[in-house]
């Protein structure tokens, strides 16, 4: 997947006028991007469409004009855009009660290390693998950026539709296994071509 640049973003001022559309259509790509891993996991699968929103979205908030603004921007999420062959996601522990955010996020503790969130594809796993900086050994993030590298074998095992996909997640304090919906697995299917 090409990474995205300066030619892929629109300036504010004719970003503003089709805001509505593309957010529109964005929310309607993520429904089949978007996996709910337990109750305090959601994966959202990025790509370049996905990754240009949230830039237009940033430079909107933060109003940003500037070339050089907008170039660091994009500098940012190409590191999130998926390399050949893998998927990549943006990662969310998603705790709900404020009270119980540090508690939540101690117990989780090494879920974004070693074999933790993988997919399962038939007899494979498929581990995650995360960028770095997001946790230190006493303290987690609650977001966090992973790929899945799959060799051509894997790719090819994961457009089969007689072989399950899974993701799953294999923490001591948090499992949780869902098997990917023909709509999911068919968009990110895509993104491995």
């Amino acid at each position: 997947m090409n990474k995205l640049s300066l030619a892929d973003i629109k300036p504010l001022s004719e970003y503003e006028p089709i805001r509505k559309d593309f957010r529109s259509r964005i929310i309607e790509l993520k429904r089949n991007r978007r996996v709910s891993l337990g109750d305090q996991i959601t994966v959202v699968f990025e790509n370049r469409d996905t990754l240009a929103y949230q830039i237009q979205e940033m430079m909107r908030t933060e109003h940003i004009y500037d070339e050089a603004g907008i170039q660091a921007e994009i500098d940012t999420y190409n590191a999130i855009v998926p390399g050949p062959g893998e998927l990549s996601a943006t990662l969310f522990i998603e705790i709900t009660d404020p009270d119980q955010i540090k508690d939540t996020l101690d117990r989780l503790q090494g879920i974004d290390r070693g074999d933790a969130v993988y997919f399962e594809l038939g007899t494979e796993r498929i581990n995650g693998v995360f960028e770095s900086g997001h946790s230190k050994e006493d303290k987690l993030s609650a977001v966090h950026y992973v790929r899945f590298p799959f060799s051509p074998a894997q790719q090819a095992a994961f457009r089969d539709p007689n072989i399950k996909a899974a993701l799953v997640a294999n923490h001591p304090h948090y499992r949780a296994r869902t098997i990917l919906s023909d709509s999911v697995r068919a968009s990110l299917a895509r993104d491995l071509t």
